[in-house]
């Protein structure tokens, strides 16, 4: 009968297979984990709707196909999502017109009655004099812009 040498392997290698084993429950759990978001900003009322907006985090924006975006989650919480026919975010000195948003695919408002996301343009660095712009139309036409000043953490 072959006698098996007690090397370091021989002893522990089903504390290794183990130690695989509960890896990938270590990693789940972090996982599942919420992450923690900036604070939500406030409230601000554009046309017949009350719209806060809440960064999804403090990050620079990110490169997404074309164009540079960041996104956010935005909370309609006076007036019916329904009566939105479209609705932009866009990052910027100012709103960029409808006309050149309905261009694209790029920074439009979508989700649910509870929670809209958005993709929003954005240039590649923040600077003092930009504005978050969100622009909204109804189905009768009306387009209503607000805007919030961005957080002085982001600015280089």
């Amino acid at each position: 009968m072959a006698r098996r040498k007690n090397t370091f392997w021989n002893r522990n290698k089903f504390k290794f297979s183990g130690l695989i084993l509960v890896l990938p429950i270590y990693f789940l759990y972090q996982s599942l984990q919420p992450p923690e978001f900036p604070p939500m900003w406030d409230e601000k009322t554009i046309g017949p709707f009350k719209v806060a907006i809440q960064p999804l985090n403090n990050e620079p924006p990110y490169a997404h196909h074309d164009d540079w975006v960041k996104d956010f989650s935005a909370y309609v919480n006076q007036g019916e999502v329904r009566n939105i026919r479209q609705g932009y975010v866009n990052i910027g000195t100012s709103a960029i017109p409808l006309q050149e948003l309905e261009q694209d695919d790029v920074g439009i408002l979508h989700g649910s009655e509870l929670l809209q996301h958005v993709h929003a343009i954005a240039p590649q660095t923040f600077s003092a004099e930009q504005r978050v712009w969100v622009t909204l139309q109804t189905w009768d036409g009306d387009v209503y812009q607000g805007n919030w000043e961005l957080p002085a953490n982001w600015l280089k």
